[in-house]
């Protein structure tokens, strides 16, 4: 029982898959954190834009060619 134990303490085949793993969390939370603390200003941009694309001209784009 002892060896068993020694075997998965030593085993290191998955240490690279649960670093990735840990990584991809820390980036995930961060994210998560920056986007709450932002989403007022978030919101203004989407608003702005959404302002923007409705005061857009209804008819499409026709360049004169004539020069």
């Amino acid at each position: 029982m002892k060896e068993l134990l020694k075997s998965f303490w030593t085993d290191e085949s998955g240490q690279g898959l649960t670093e990735y793993a840990l990584i991809i969390a820390l980036v995930s939370v961060a994210l998560i954190v920056v986007l709450v603390i932002f989403r007022n200003q978030i919101g203004a941009v989407f608003d702005r834009m959404s302002g923007a694309l409705n005061a857009a001209p209804g008819e499409g784009y026709s360049p004169d060619f004539d020069g």
